[in-house]
């Protein structure tokens, strides 16, 4: 959540904000990129989307359905903007602390890490040319490329979607459109027709179906009946309660989360009863 005193309808400022932060030092070497590469991608937005940007850092997450197709560059901004207010938080060591102050200290710094990984990736088909200071487009990955890093092995399969089976799928589109931002496609021109649900790298197959198959996992002994995986799971914690969804587990906090033996994550239940868990993306290198 941001703490800063930001302008309510001026994006300027915002970025103005963040530069200030980057040329007082501290930052990561990519942070100026990562603010590079969201200035041209929302001075290249409507007014209208750049301001719903405005009420997104303000706390809304009711936004119009046109801008939940740019909900990635939203979150993006917010990640800088949270990473930045903590670097400008530590600037200032006190002369004292407690072991409460030190530890929370700790925390913050640690945290820096997670922000910092989406730091000059692409985003929305875009990345910074280092060179110019401009957004240009990613170049595209072929799919059939031989993969270097793991000896030249072939990647065939190039994307998958879990399949739900539900008694009113026109039900549940509509759920996980109005209240998780999915874009929904009806297809009936395939082998089973379907609906079939996107956001950024996810995909769902609803099928119609009746019986113990539509009934939620845990019915069953298993806890979960979908993981995803998120780099910044507080921010789709935060989205979710907005959307005044049921939180079935919360999201631990950062000194909790570090006696866990398991990933920071948070569950939340569908329209259907499916318990959802979202689970911290860690990066491996």
């Amino acid at each position: 959540m941001l703490k800063g005193d930001y302008p309510k309808h001026d994006m300027n400022k915002v970025f103005d904000m963040v530069y200030q932060t980057i040329e007082a030092g501290g930052t990561d070497d990519n942070c100026k990129a990562e603010a590079d590469l969201l200035m041209h991608l929302f001075a290249g937005l409507p007014a209208e989307a750049v301001e719903c940007g405005m009420m997104f850092i303000h706390g809304t997450t009711d936004l119009p359905p046109a801008a939940q197709e740019i909900m990635p560059l939203y979150i993006r901004l917010v990640n800088l903007l949270e990473y930045c207010e903590k670097v400008e938080s530590l600037r200032t060591v006190p002369g004292t602390m407690t072991t409460e102050e030190i530890l929370a200290r700790s925390d913050v710094i640690s945290s820096l890490e997670e922000h910092e990984k989406v730091f000059g990736k692409p985003l929305m088909g875009f990345q910074i040319n280092q060179s110019s200071g401009e957004a240009v487009k990613a170049e595209a990955k072929d799919d059939n490329e031989e993969e270097s890093e793991d000896g030249s092995r072939l990647l065939l399969m190039n994307s998958q979607g879990a399949v739900f089976a539900c008694e009113d799928p026109l039900k549940t589109a509509l759920f996980y459109e109005t209240k998780l931002g999915f874009t929904a496609a009806h297809l009936d021109d395939e082998a089973m027709p379907h609906i079939k649900l996107t956001r950024d790298n996810i995909a769902l197959i609803l099928v119609k179906a009746s019986g113990d198959i539509t009934k939620p996992a845990r019915e069953f002994g298993v806890k979960y009946d979908m993981y995803i995986y998120c780099s910044e799971p507080y921010l789709m914690q935060n989205e979710i309660i907005g959307n005044e969804l049921k939180i079935v587990e919360h999201l631990p906090d950062a000194k909790e989360a570090q006696k866990m033996n398991t990933n920071r994550q948070f569950v939340f239940e569908d329209c259907d009863g499916r318990h959802i868990c979202v689970s911290q993306y860690i990066e491996r290198f």
